[in-house]
């Protein structure tokens, strides 16, 4: 069983491509497995032993995914966003009590300076320019040398913090069983094969863009073209030098390529995908709709989370229908609905639960997040995913949002993915999300901040009017804000927790 990272790629085609990048030749496999031994020797020299905690701050791209391939199979490989700041630093590296970091070679930023008063080693990837996509090495202090040893199946081989919008972010450690479960998972909902080329547009401190992209896809004897990060401008001219075979993203950024597709028809004609997939967030259906007959492709919505390694459910391929605003069906861990306060499983709408050998052990050092979102019943271990839910009759599961995110309008709950659903068909309207502003009397009332499509114009108003009539008086958004682009977290998401603050819409006088 193919429990660990390494064992993952052992049996991989040494000639094959693996990792790609923009002007750079390919990675095969063979090189990758020569690259792993060596930066598992560099780590050992370095002192950092199988079990030591490795942050790394590097910018997407091939020498990132790279990094974490390698690392992960003789460290804990622990990604943080390049673009904190000394303080949000400071708060992870000593949250995570990691032993060594690494930043790139001639790197001099926040990151240094937060490490340095914690006594870490710090290590320098030097990118070989000459070399394929991915190759370098690490430079850093003679030490003690650790012990030679490789992680086992139980071994923690990823470290991430949950997001932490309305709590101190929670630490997630996740098994070197746990990755190589959700890769497969992956693998087997979208068929991947050695023929495979992903596209990489995610960030690489974040699950989706590791797992699904960069892991599922070498998991599979596939390869993965890893882009400098997402830009809507140069997408379709990676893609004609990538030649993928599908790519993955959030739907902010595939509503930003659509605004560009009109121009770029050729390149989709020559190049085209055998899938697009969407997850990290709801993908509204007018948006799947517009994908699928954009590329001539079926979009497949998966649905993910830090703490099941990724995957838990997903839209299946062709013949099996893809149900638009539906996030698919069970594709890995075993899939229910649980009682919001009680711990037993019930029919209908409730919490989305999972249960599997992708799942977290459990948050680190934190019993009591532990006690509230882990129960036993039915003799299984279910994790509570904070979604609120109901499954189909064809076991098709359908969001109806986070249950922080339910908007509680003195008593209605309203459900903010519906909200956006209605706007989405105004014909002026380019993206929505609907969030609660607080209300002196109700408690929350209904806001929504829109985008509005290039050449289409409309008012608050008409935008009210509209959603008035095809939705109850109760749901329909008290406030629409118009903007120029919505607040999004560091992965692309649309944040709604938060933004009625944001945006200055307090407790109206």
């Amino acid at each position: 069983m193919t429990d660990t990272l390494a064992a993952l790629l052992a049996d991989k085609t040494a000639h094959a491509r693996a990792i790609g990048a923009p002007v750079r030749t390919w990675m095969d496999y063979g090189t990758l497995r020569a690259l792993s031994a060596d930066v598992a020797a560099q780590l050992r020299g370095f002192g950092v032993g199988a079990a030591d905690r490795v942050a790394i701050v590097l910018p997407n791209g091939p020498e990132m995914a790279a990094a974490f391939v390698t690392i992960a199979q003789a460290a804990v490989t622990a990604p943080l966003n390049p673009a904190y700041q000394r303080e949000e630093y400071a708060f992870y590296l000593e949250d995570l009590r990691a032993k060594a970091i690494v930043v790139p070679d001639g790197y001099d930023g926040p990151a240094l300076a937060a490490a340095e008063p914690l006594g870490m080693v710090v290590l320098r990837l030097v990118a070989d320019a000459a070399g394929p996509a991915g190759a370098f090495r690490l430079a850093g202090p003679a030490g003690k040398a650790a012990p030679a040893g490789v992680p086992g199946a139980e071994a923690t081989a990823l470290i991430l913090h949950t997001s932490g919008t309305t709590s101190r972010p929670k630490i997630v450690p996740l098994l070197q069983s746990n990755l190589a479960a959700s890769a497969r998972h992956i693998g087997a909902s979208l068929a991947l094969t050695g023929d495979d080329v992903c596209l990489n547009v995610m960030p690489l401190f974040h699950i989706h863009g590791l797992v699904a992209a960069v892991t599922a896809s070498l998991a599979a004897g596939g390869a993965v073209w890893c882009a400098p990060g997402f830009d809507a401008l140069k997408f379709f001219g990676w893609m004609t030098e990538a030649k993928p075979t599908w790519y993955t993203a959030v739907p902010t950024m595939h509503q930003a390529i659509l605004a560009r597709a009109a121009r770029n028809r050729d390149t989709i004609a020559a190049h085209p995908l055998r899938f697009l997939r969407s997850s990290s967030a709801s993908l509204p259906a007018q948006v799947m709709v517009e994908l699928q007959e954009t590329f001539n492709a079926p979009v497949i919505e998966a649905y993910g989370m830090t703490e099941a390694a990724h995957q838990m459910a997903c839209n299946p391929l062709p013949p099996r229908a893809q149900k638009p605003g539906s996030v698919g069906i069970a594709a890995g861990p075993l899939l229910r609905i649980a009682h919001e306060v009680e711990n037993r499983l019930v029919d209908g709408t409730g919490e989305v639960v999972i249960s599997g050998p992708n799942v977290t052990p459990g948050y680190e050092g934190n019993p009591e997040a532990n006690a509230k979102n882990f129960f036993e019943a039915e003799g299984r271990r279910w994790f509570r995913t904070g979604d609120q839910g109901a499954l189909d009759e064809e076991g098709y599961l359908r969001l109806t949002g986070r249950l922080k995110e339910i908007i509680n309008r003195g008593g209605e709950k309203i459900s903010p993915l519906e909200v956006d659903g209605v706007l989405l068909d105004h014909p002026a309207v380019q993206q929505v999300v609907a969030f609660a502003m607080p209300h002196p009397k109700l408690g929350e009332e209904v806001a929504a901040a829109v985008v509005l499509r290039e050449g289409h114009s409309a008012t608050e108003r008409e935008i009210r009017d509209f959603a008035a009539s095809r939705m109850a008086d109760f749901k329909v958004p008290r406030r629409v804000v118009i903007l120029d682009e919505i607040p999004k977290g560091a992965t692309g998401k649309l944040q709604r927790i938060g933004l009625a603050e944001k945006l200055g819409l307090g407790v109206p006088a």
